[in-house]
């Protein structure tokens, strides 16, 4: 279903007077710089009013959005990376550090939590975009809808890798068509549209797929297994065939052992692991804390204490991968995961 909306920047109806009054010496201050402002302004609403369509929704934008909220570390990064951080009022749900690259970026860009923050924080930070990676933290049962924020005159955007996945029930979807770095690109390719600034994302883009073509002349020689587990001991989370760990297996020729199922990341039990014994398991290396076994050293203790484990052959030789959990989700982090893949497939003699 196509829903067409036309979407301004707006002021929350919601303000109180002392955030009007704030706004106001604000624009007061700014007025000696008007005219490099007003020019910058110009230069960047060329293309405007801007329509496309992100996830069956039609969307219009009248000028770029001054004010945007990203709900995910996927799209805050991609944000970061198009150097739209004065755009950014407030960003939430982080698994790791900010990339290096973008730390100083970051660190004026409010983190509104840690986690899943709640509509009210959303609407206090004032935003007239809002963007995200996963229909679970955009979508019905998440912090808010697109339907929702539209009311407030809001628009949004969800990573167009999320779009082409089931994802009814409460689990992290299924995925029947395989998901390609391009759709990865167009999400880049997208905001730097929607945020008037296309030649940014133009020039990422080059950067990343250059990247890649140079990661995919280091894959193994040998045919390679692997494993890639997200978090959680007691049932763990899998990468399924199709998602973005499928993504770091072609592009280096790697065999995921769990190819057999399209879920997204299934939860498996540790007597099928050991069955299916990989020549390496990739580790995410998350910092947050939300499920057990987060940290790369907590999977390697849980993996090598655990006797249906720990006689596998990756456990028993040391052939661990470590990624940042970011690396495992849909977002410019998949390019870093190739080549971090492919740099530790050498260290451990797989070349």
């Amino acid at each position: 279903m196509h829903l067409s909306r036309t979407i301004r920047p707006f002021l929350a109806r919601t303000f109180t007077a002392s955030t009007v009054l704030m706004l106001g010496s604000a624009l007061a201050g700014c007025s000696a710089d008007q005219p490099a402002g007003a020019d910058r302004a110009a230069t960047e609403a060329a293309g405007f009013p801007l329509t496309l369509t992100n996830c069956g929704r039609e969307i219009t934008l009248e000028a770029p959005p001054e004010r945007v909220v990203s709900l995910n570390q996927g799209t805050t990064e991609i944000l970061l990376s198009l150097g739209l951080a004065d755009k950014m009022a407030g960003t939430a749900n982080w698994t790791d550090p900010v990339l290096d690259s973008l730390a100083a970026d970051n660190e004026d860009v409010p983190r509104l939590a840690e986690n899943a923050p709640s509509y009210e924080r959303v609407l206090e930070a004032e935003p007239d975009f809002v963007t995200a990676s996963f229909i679970s933290t955009l979508g019905e049962g998440g912090v808010t809808t697109p339907e929702d924020l539209e009311k407030l005159g809001v628009g949004s955007y969800l990573s167009p890798a999320e779009c082409l996945k089931d994802n009814e029930g409460d689990d992290d979807g299924t995925r029947h068509d395989v998901l390609e770095i391009d759709t990865i690109l167009q999400e880049i390719t997208d905001l730097a549209r929607i945020f008037g600034v296309p030649e940014r994302g133009e020039e990422l883009v080059a950067d990343l797929t250059r990247r890649l073509e140079a990661a995919e002349s280091k894959a193994p020689d040998d045919e390679v297994s692997a494993m890639y587990w997200f978090a959680n001991s007691e049932s763990p989370y899998l990468a399924g065939c199709c998602g973005g760990p499928g993504i770091i297996g072609r592009t280096l020729g790697i065999e995921n052992v769990f190819d057999d199922t399209t879920d997204e990341w299934p939860q498996i039990n540790w007597e099928t692991v050991a069955e299916r014994n990989p020549d390496v398991i990739v580790l995410g290396d998350l910092t947050r804390k939300s499920q057990t076994a987060e940290t790369a050293r907590a999977k390697i203790d849980y993996l090598k204490s655990n006797p249906v484990t720990a006689q596998m052959d990756a456990v028993k030789n040391d052939r661990f991968v470590t990624l940042s959990g970011a690396e495992l989700n849909p977002s410019i982090r998949t390019v870093y995961a190739v080549e971090n893949t492919a740099d530790q497939l050498a260290d451990l003699g797989l070349r």
